[in-house]
């Protein structure tokens, strides 16, 4: 299955799981639910055995999931993002986290262009509350073929991993043999002035404002970190070493996502200057994605003058 034009990240979620449901029968999936939100519908109507509706129910589904990988099943765990990192975090933490059990948790509505359904169910903090806990993996895919190949790749890891999916049809940025391998970051333009790093839908921007600033004679390296735990550490250190200067971009909170981990690493291990651009520790609110995203400060315009104020500050760092 590959998708060429705009779809939502989450429909290659859902593809995939029909494939893995035809390939592995230890492959079963629960839901909260939300069999259409999460796209697992289309599992649910083929292998009906294997696919657990457990209600509104969260913190059960879980702890059922880690009981299934004990028994050697590969569950895939489905709900929103905020309720996935809320309502179940002691069993994500306790079941799944601290017992290394087997567990994907596969969650929508990651960020906060998920339109109308307003501050409860617009997770701006998921990535932070997964990062913490020792051992979980967490992938974000940027559009729907990658969602696609992160969830046949996420069957075949051993461990617990969190699945970021996004709503909302985004444009469709890699191919059929684009490469992916969890915890190895791609690099989508060559550029040697600034490095973006980005995740998830807002790697769309960043290819944008490369274009832009293209013509201007500037030229940005864009790195597409679908895996931010673990980390890429390599892929940072060549882009801050090769760059001088670095912007991170997520739909998710500034404190403790993707940018909190790619500044850890450059703090520590070759200072340069960098510029977070993300939801500034505030809760979102209801609206159409596009206005909720422009009043966020995630839109192309924004991430131009984040790149403009980090490259003075690499130009006054170099004369210093």
């Amino acid at each position: 299955m590959i998708f060429d034009k705009p779809t939502p990240i989450r429909d290659g979620f859902g593809k995939a799981l029909l494939e893995l449901g035809e390939k592995n029968p230890q492959v079963v999936v629960l839901t909260a639910d939300l069999s259409e939100a999460i796209r697992v519908h289309w599992f649910a109507e083929k292998f009906p055995k294997r696919f657990f509706q457990m209600g509104i129910a969260e913190s059960d589904m879980v702890g059922t999931a880690a009981g299934l990988a004990v028994g050697g099943k590969i569950p895939f765990v489905t709900t929103f993002a905020a309720f996935a990192t809320s309502l179940a975090n002691t069993p994500v933490r306790v079941s799944v986290a601290y017992n290394q059990a087997n567990v994907k948790i596969a969650t929508s509505h990651g960020g906060v262009c998920v339109g109308g359904d307003g501050a409860t169910h617009q997770s701006i903090e998921d990535i932070a509350l997964m990062r913490v806990l020792p051992g979980m993996t967490i992938v974000v895919p940027c559009d729907a073929n990658e969602a696609y190949k992160a969830t046949l790749a996420a069957a075949e890891f051993r461990g617990p991993l969190y699945l970021r999916l996004g709503r909302i049809a985004t444009p469709v940025f890699t191919k059929r043999n684009s490469p992916f391998r969890i915890g190895k970051a791609q690099v989508l333009e060559q550029g040697s002035d600034l490095a973006i790093i980005a995740c998830g839908a807002m790697v769309g921007l960043a290819l944008e404002a490369s274009r832009q600033l293209r013509s201007k004679g500037i030229y940005i390296r864009v790195i597409n970190m679908h895996t931010v735990k673990p980390l890429d550490q390599s892929a940072v250190l060549k882009a801050a070493r090769e760059c001088g200067a670095i912007v991170t971009l997520e739909e998710h909170s500034v404190i403790g996502g993707l940018g909190s981990a790619v500044t850890e690493v450059v703090s520590e291990k070759y200072p340069v200057p960098v510029e977070r651009v993300g939801i500034q520790d505030v809760f979102g609110e209801s609206g159409e994605p596009d206005e909720i995203l422009s009043k966020y400060g995630l839109t192309t315009k924004d991430l131009l003058r984040a790149c403009k104020r980090v490259l003075e500050r690499k130009d006054v760092k170099n004369r210093a």
